[in-house]
């Protein structure tokens, strides 16, 4: 017995002198390797890291907001919104950090409290595409189409490859009886990422209200294969289509 709990001291001894060797910059290397220029591949292994480096060096914002961003993988939003808060605290004209606060507050439905974050992100940075990106998103959510539909625009001009813009605006268009704008919109976003089912779907949708069949169909049809089956079943049950 006595051996074994020796083993065992040593191998926790081990562990620990390892862990302390680490320092924050290691840490917070280790959590950069496993971004992929749109989210983290291991958020929670990402978190785990990032509090490892964060305890070793606490008044790095950069840490926080990475944080945050780890937890916005998560759905965590609260923690995100912390994280930003404590970024900004450490570095106030943080760009970066009020647009990742003011998607946690759209996902969790405070909408004013994003509309600020994305106003004082532009601000700061006023060819931000992101910031318009998501003020458009709030705007939309709050049925203010024509002020979402300006802030896609202005997101499209300064990234015109932003295919969430393209379908977001086409969606609001179709919303509002403008087909054949949708129907371009549909496209881009499309020709972006060809395998975008709900694109296909919605630009059926277009289609089928401008009483063109044919290609709703043809859209329904292909947006079934890419695993959205809705249109395709609906129009064939109740409009007898696309047998």
């Amino acid at each position: 017995m006595r051996k074994i709990i020796i083993s065992i001291f040593l191998v926790l001894t081990f562990l620990c002198s390892t862990a302390m060797s680490e320092t924050a910059a290691d840490w917070f290397r280790k959590a950069e390797a496993l971004w992929n220029g749109k989210k983290f591949t291991d958020p929670k292994k990402a978190i785990k890291y990032l509090n490892n480096g964060i305890k070793l060096s606490p008044n790095i914002a950069s840490a926080y907001y990475n944080r945050g961003v780890a937890y916005r993988d998560l759905g965590q939003y609260k923690r995100t919104i912390e994280d930003c808060n404590q970024a900004i605290r450490l570095e106030p004209n943080n760009t970066d950090a009020y647009l990742n606060r003011g998607v946690a507050y759209y996902n969790v439905g405070q909408y004013q409290f994003a509309i600020k974050d994305y106003n004082q992100a532009l601000r700061l940075k006023p060819d931000y595409a992101d910031a318009y990106y998501g003020r458009g998103d709030v705007y939309s959510s709050l049925n203010q189409y024509q002020r979402a539909i300006e802030n896609y625009n202005e997101s499209i001009r300064l990234k015109p490859d932003n295919v969430g813009a393209y379908y977001n605006r086409g969606t609001i268009y179709n919303k509002l009886g403008q087909y054949q704008h949708a129907i371009e919109d549909f496209n881009k976003a499309i020709l972006l990422n060809p395998n975008d089912a709900d694109a296909y779907k919605n630009r059926g949708l277009s289609y089928y209200l401008l009483k063109n069949n044919e290609l709703g169909c043809r859209d329904a049809k292909k947006a079934c294969e890419l695993g959205n089956c809705k249109t395709l079943e609906l129009v064939k049950k109740n409009k007898g289509l696309c047998h």
